[in-house]
């Protein structure tokens, strides 16, 4: 009835508007047409089971871009995933100042900063065990540091803030965050920052690489996991997208009697990539 109105009464630019709307209504369903006999086309062409294999071999390959570069011919497993391609020179020292807050760290402070929650468990838990070695603390608490930020920053869903991890974090650092982990979207008519699913994939990945540089190249994954707030199903394809050997927890400080902890460990030769191995089962759809 409005429209109705619009032909009769409406000014000309209302009428060219009505005419615009009706003209994309119909683009619209020629389009949704076109693609869902497209659709139907290919999956008589090619059969459900193939298109099934088809996405999981999309979603390893997926998983694969998101990584950090990998080494294949590393002679030892700090050259597999290089320090330099998850941190620059120039990042590592502006990480410096910020960083200086967990080199001095006592372990009072550390009980309180457990019961605050203000850091991911893993960083809580590394701290206890920060080296007495001036030089090896200060870059294990930069790292420390990055790998927190990285944490709390995959908890952020559109980015608002030019500076969203604070004043405390380094430009160098927040520019690295948005250009490096966020997805470009459109919203109103304004580009926005992003943490969409595969930016979250890539920061696993990197959360990954760092810890196992901390903990030389073995790490408890499923407590990064927790970390995340991710699946153990998303963190095992991620884990083993890094090449990582994937066993249970065993002799663990303070895991010896938990055996539900999957620990990663990077070693040489890396294992083989499967492109689709151990398919998860997918629900019947009616």
């Amino acid at each position: 009835q409005m429209d109705l109105c619009i032909e009769a009464f409406g000014t000309s630019k209302q009428k060219r508007a009505l005419n615009s709307r009706r003209l994309n209504a119909v683009g619209n369903d020629i389009l949704n047409t076109a693609v869902t006999k497209a659709a139907a086309n290919i999956i008589d062409a090619k059969g459900v089971t193939a298109l099934i294999q088809d996405m999981a071999q999309d979603d390893v390959q997926n998983i694969s871009i998101f990584l950090p570069p990998c080494n294949e011919d590393a002679d030892k497993p700090e050259n597999v995933y290089k320090f330099e391609d998850i941190l620059s020179p120039a990042e590592y020292e502006a990480l410096r100042a910020p960083a200086a807050v967990f080199v001095n760290i006592t372990p009072e402070e550390i009980t309180k900063k457990a019961e605050d929650k203000s850091h991911c468990s893993f960083v809580l838990e590394e701290l206890k065990f920060l080296p007495a070695d001036e030089k090896s603390r200060d870059h294990k608490s930069r790292c420390l540091w990055f790998l927190d930020t990285l944490i709390k920053f995959s908890y952020l869903k559109v980015i608002k803030k030019k500076h969203p991890m604070g004043p405390e974090c380094p430009h160098i650092i927040s520019r690295k965050l948005m250009k490096n982990f966020t997805s470009l979207t459109y919203n109103n008519g304004s580009v926005q920052n992003l943490i969409s699913a595969s930016m979250k994939a890539k920061i696993t990945a990197y959360v990954i690489a760092l810890a196992l540089h901390i903990n030389n190249f073995q790490t408890d994954l499923t407590v990064l996991q927790n970390d995340m707030k991710l699946q153990e199903s998303r963190m095992m394809d991620i884990a083993k997208a890094l090449r990582l050997k994937v066993s249970k927890a065993k002799g663990l400080p303070g895991l010896e009697n938990d055996q539900n902890h999957k620990l990663g460990t990077l070693s040489l030769p890396l294992p083989v990539q499967k492109a689709s191995g151990n398919q998860r089962k997918r629900k019947k759809m009616n």
